[in-house]
């Protein structure tokens, strides 16, 4: 979706590594790992309407938007169970994973995220993945609105890709830091998860 709308996908690409290093650290210390995946639905019923901020934003990406994958089969753009919505192959569940699908930024809008986290008696958050002040904000957002700790690892998460030169990445460092959470680095959780 970033790439076909031109923008500069290398900020995300560069936390794959450390993300993939964080899921396998926390792997090895038996923590529960949850992903969850943005989708929306085929018929494009969950985009919202017109006049709302993701409504617009789909119409902006071109979410619904029939492509092919890079293997050639059809596929479409934010769409459910189409190659647009996969886990990248290095970041690939395994056995014993729960995946969560949400239709809006926040992870805990209209999902089942926060019942899964009780049920497993979860009080703290280690959150990564991108957009830092779209996708990952708006769920330790709302993460803190329910009680909970979270953790980022500031290299574990990216800007959203912008045309212009201004980022609000470091902006929503220093709010999830003063205000929803605390921020770190990989390297600083990976030795914690070795103590």
């Amino acid at each position: 979706m970033f790439d076909r709308a031109g923008l500069d996908l290398s900020g995300i690409q560069a936390a794959v590594g450390p993300i993939s290093q964080v899921i396998a650290g926390a792997r090895e210390q038996k923590i529960p790992i949850i992903y969850v995946k943005e989708v929306l639905s085929a018929d494009l019923s969950d985009v919202g309407d017109e006049h709302s901020p993701h409504g617009r934003m789909a119409r902006r990406m071109a979410i619904g938007e029939s492509v092919a994958a890079p293997d050639g089969q059809p596929s479409r753009i934010h769409i459910d169970d189409t190659w647009h919505t996969e886990i990248l192959p290095e970041l690939a569940p395994q056995a014993g994973d729960t995946i969560i699908k949400k239709r809006r930024w926040s992870a805990f809008y209209e999902t089942e995220l926060d019942d899964k986290l009780r049920a497993l008696g979860v009080q703290y958050l280690i959150v990564i993945g991108c957009t830092t002040s779209v996708c990952v904000e708006s769920t330790i957002r709302d993460a803190a609105f329910r009680d909970y700790a979270c953790l980022l690892p500031a290299d574990c998460t990216a800007p959203p890709p912008v045309r212009s030169p201004q980022s609000t990445h470091d902006a929503s460092l220093v709010v999830i830091a003063r205000h929803f959470g605390w921020v770190t680095t990989s390297q600083d959780l990976l030795q914690a998860f070795a103590q």
